[in-house]
């Protein structure tokens, strides 16, 4: 049976996707690069909006995870915490090891009628005839189908091959290791972000008494190797220095730079779905949850018809950025006032003194409430 859409990534968004047209009835081609488990630089923690995605999806008991119920700004000694606001949905996130997320997705994907799942299988690039998408050459040969997608990373070789990167003006680099803290260190239920200078620390418990220290840095400038770094900022923050008192280390520092953009989401007879669309900063820990409700949206429109996806792409593209919107505004604040470390005091005071603003901003980026309507947001359920 001749495939109706060929997808290049089996992470979150590819295998995400695979699943959704498997089970409308589309015949589907997905293809890793890697075998899982992989490991990947990332925050592992999915927002309340990704959560319904993954119950939507049947899959929320298979990834397990531990709930958070909000987060934790520390800053200079000061503490502001805010929860995830009520709504119709989800009021907590999930952090949970993304080699079990991806694993999880991806055996589902292959074990979906009608999808096809492949690993260790090298996407050269695209086909493009006479200015179309209408394959990949994988492996050294040649595969077609009426729509391909590109969920091949923030690092996307369809995305370059195709003209499409774009640079992004503040270069940031992100790291990542697991802990195993000592007895007697109970999982938290919440995000604790450290704010240093230049860089910001995110702390989240994960199953098994395993814990996930993360960074965002800027890139330029790095006076030392970044995994000399890293130790220096989490040795520099006494609650999480005693937190990881006795700890062990499980996984080495891995890291991902520099983080891309893309100049469109779209070419004739493709798109890019995920990070290969183009990162949004990971500051607000959106980029899983995107993954998931790019999948949804693009599976909806993809059910339209794949022969006639040219003509719907425009629409797709208008319903994606409908989605960030919110969250890509509430992410510029927080690069901004990152910038800015004067009024990171300031800021964190008023948010302290007026919590259900702070629960509001929590609610934009967990992708269950509009940044301008007090109230549960329609993005919840999947529309725009």
């Amino acid at each position: 049976m001749k495939p109706d859409v060929l997808i290049a990534g089996g992470g979150v968004a590819g295998s995400t996707l695979a699943i959704l047209l498997g089970r409308a009835g589309l015949a589907v081609e997905l293809f890793e690069r890697d075998d899982f488990p992989r490991e990947k630089a990332c925050g592992e923690g999915l927002m309340p909006a990704g959560v319904a995605v993954l119950r939507r999806l049947g899959l929320v008991d298979g990834v397990g995870g531990m709930p958070f119920r909000g987060v934790r700004y520390h800053f200079r000694g000061r503490v502001v915490s805010g929860r995830f606001p009520a709504g119709a949905g989800p009021r907590e996130g999930l952090a949970q090891r993304r080699v079990v997320l991806d694993r999880v997705l991806f055996e589902a994907a292959a074990g979906t009628a009608g999808v096809r799942a492949r690993t260790k299988a090298m996407v050269e690039g695209p086909i493009v005839e006479r200015g179309r998408v209408t394959g990949l050459m994988i492996d050294g040969a040649a595969h077609r189908a009426p729509l391909i997608v590109a969920a091949d990373g923030v690092h996307s070789r369809i995305r370059r091959a195709l003209g499409l990167d774009r640079a992004l003006r503040r270069r940031r680099l992100g790291m990542r290791a697991h802990f195993r803290v000592a007895d007697g260190f109970e999982a938290s239920p919440w995000v604790d972000i450290y704010l240093g200078k230049g860089h910001e620390l995110y702390v989240a418990s994960l199953p098994r008494g395993e814990l996930l220290v993360a960074a965002l840095a800027d890139a330029e400038p790095l006076h030392a190797p970044a995994e000399i770094l890293f130790e220096r900022w989490w040795h520099a923050q006494p609650l999480l220095a005693e937190r990881l008192r006795g700890a062990s280390r499980l996984t080495p520092v891995r890291g991902t730079f520099p983080l891309a953009g893309a100049r469109s989401g779209t070419a004739p007879g493709v798109v890019l779905l995920g990070d290969a669309a183009g990162a949004l900063d990971p500051i607000a820990g959106g980029g899983m949850t995107h993954a998931l409700q790019g999948a949804e949206l693009l599976a909806r429109f993809a059910s339209r018809g794949v022969a006639e996806a040219d003509s719907w792409f425009p629409e797709f593209e208008r319903g994606r950025a409908a989605l960030l919107r919110d969250y890509a505004t509430v992410t510029r604040g927080m690069l901004w006032l990152a910038r800015h470390p004067g009024l990171v005091p300031p800021a964190l005071g008023a948010l302290r003194s007026w919590p259900t603003a702070l629960s509001h901003l929590l609610g934009v980026a967990g992708g269950t409430r509009a940044l301008f309507e007090f109230g549960p947001s329609r993005r919840l359920g999947g529309r725009i």
